[in-house]
């Protein structure tokens, strides 16, 4: 038996490895190592939700961190790879923001989520409660790298970014959520993969580039 406080310790360093993989996310130019970072770090969630579910004996948390494997870090990658070659854009060179501020507003995101949860992180009683903290500076920090990048696969990444942290923050506050819930979001998810990548296609068709500030010029 493995003891809570080892046990969380474990949960701990899982949940910071996914913040690690995001600030890596947020540094990278090259479209494919986004996809592969995404990719690691979605091993990362399904370890801490398998970690979670044998130190609570919650079983079908295991369902969901087979799925986080299938879906997120092998079939959900591999439809954006085909979009990459297909596409022929290796590398985002126009930024929003550059990566080093991004770097630093990734930073003050992390500590605002550090803040905002402190208290109620201190009030609860569950071996997961310190990765509240995280699951929220991973969504502040997808929401930033939609904002942040041009390219419509960059932006994709922040967007399952955001549903990863999301995915960590409701095993971190409440030990996962119901089963149907949890398939129902990954069924939501694998779909919003697939129409993302038919998007992309058209609007390489349509602009010759997969620049998303190029929908600004249907405005006019």
């Amino acid at each position: 038996m493995v003891h809570p406080d080892l046990g969380s310790q474990m949960v701990n360093v899982c949940s910071m490895m996914l913040l690690v993989t995001s600030f890596a996310i947020v540094a990278q130019r090259r479209l494919s190592a986004c996809v592969d970072l995404f990719a690691v770090q979605s091993v990362f969630l399904a370890v801490t939700a398998a970690l979670v579910a044998f130190l609570t004996g919650i079983h079908h948390i295991y369902v969901a961190a087979a799925l986080t494997i299938l879906i997120k870090a092998i079939i959900i990658p591999m439809i954006l790879k085909k979009v990459i070659e297909r596409l022929n854009v290796q590398r985002e060179v126009a930024f929003v923001i550059n990566i080093p501020p991004s770097l630093l507003i990734c930073g003050a995101l992390v500590i605002l989520a550090f803040s905002v949860t402190e208290p109620v992180a201190s009030l609860g009683f569950l071996l997961t409660k310190d990765s509240l903290a995280v699951a929220l500076a991973i969504v502040l920090i997808g929401f930033f790298t939609m904002i942040a990048r041009k390219k419509a696969v960059t932006q994709v990444v922040g967007f399952l970014m955001v549903e990863n942290g999301l995915f960590l923050g409701a095993t971190a506050a409440a030990y996962g959520m119901p089963l149907i819930v949890e398939l129902g979001v990954f069924f939501d998810v694998l779909v919003a993969g697939l129409i993302i990548g038919i998007y992309t296609h058209r609007l390489q068709d349509a602009f010759d580039s997969v620049d998303v500030s190029k929908l600004t010029g249907l405005k006019e």
